[in-house]
């Protein structure tokens, strides 16, 4: 008997701008990774039980997105994965398979940071539980070898996969995305991923946690066929993600 719970969130989006999409003039463009994973391995499963597969139907075709517990009641994801109504599923390898560990939770703006608050918390178990965030000082300094996982795209043009992939990808100087992306900013946001290689993340990641040494630092954004990209810096958004859980949880759900 598979263990399926249906529960409703709030939607919180950050108060500051959102990124418009990168221009595309001029070999600037940018598309946000709606997010999968280049050249990486399918993961353990359940070895990273705090991803959350966030999907919505829209004009007849279905989108999927990434996101993280990072408490029993609330999610983090990017603000451009913002629909009216999305399918939330915590605990999942295969998306495919209705396994036993899988929690699925039903969703009734800028920089390109979501918080969702369920309206009664997870259940913490093996495959279901919480990743750190940083601390308002934290460092992400080029070199630094992170991790994204996902699900989708294993190729640029290719098939998508139902498993739960990763990647570990090098974080780079901010020379290198502010030279590709004019939207590019150095205050909220990370360049992650060496031009040298093809790994990356791709559509259908968006949303998901870069895991440095077990914290998650950034959230995947955007960026083009090959890398770098830009994922949103976690540690600029800490004073307003503590007031925004603490407001919300005062003001009691809807």
């Amino acid at each position: 008997m598979h263990a399926l719970a249906l529960v409703h969130v709030r939607k919180f989006l950050n108060s500051g701008q959102i990124p418009s999409k990168p221009n595309k003039s001029g070999g600037q463009a940018g598309i946000f990774l709606s997010g999968k994973i280049i050249e990486g391995q399918e993961a353990k499963p359940h070895s990273r039980p705090y991803m959350v597969f966030r999907q919505f139907k829209t004009s007849g075709k279905r989108y999927s997105y990434g996101g993280f517990l990072m408490h029993e009641d609330f999610v983090l994801t990017a603000a451009h994965c913002l629909e009216r109504s999305i399918k939330v599923t915590l605990g999942a390898h295969n998306i495919k398979k209705k396994e036993r560990t899988q929690r699925v939770i039903r969703e009734t703006y800028a920089n390109d940071l979501m918080l969702l608050q369920l309206k009664r918390r997870a259940k913490v178990t093996a495959a279901v539980s919480t990743i750190s965030l940083p601390s308002s000082s934290d460092m992400v300094n080029p070199g630094m070898l992170c991790s994204v996982a996902g699900w989708g795209l294993l190729r640029v043009s290719g098939s998508t996969t139902n498993k739960l992939q990763e990647v570990e990808l090098e974080v780079q100087r901010d020379e290198k995305c502010k030279s590709r992306y004019e939207v590019y900013n150095t205050d909220t946001q990370i360049c992650v991923g060496n031009p040298r290689m093809r790994k990356k993340a791709m559509n259908g990641d968006s949303g998901g946690p870069l895991v440095c040494n077990g914290v998650a630092q950034g959230i995947v954004s955007y960026g083009q066929d090959t890398p770098p990209d830009v994922y949103t810096r976690i540690s600029r958004f800490q004073q307003w993600i503590k007031e925004t859980m603490k407001m919300y949880r005062l003001q009691g759900p809807d």
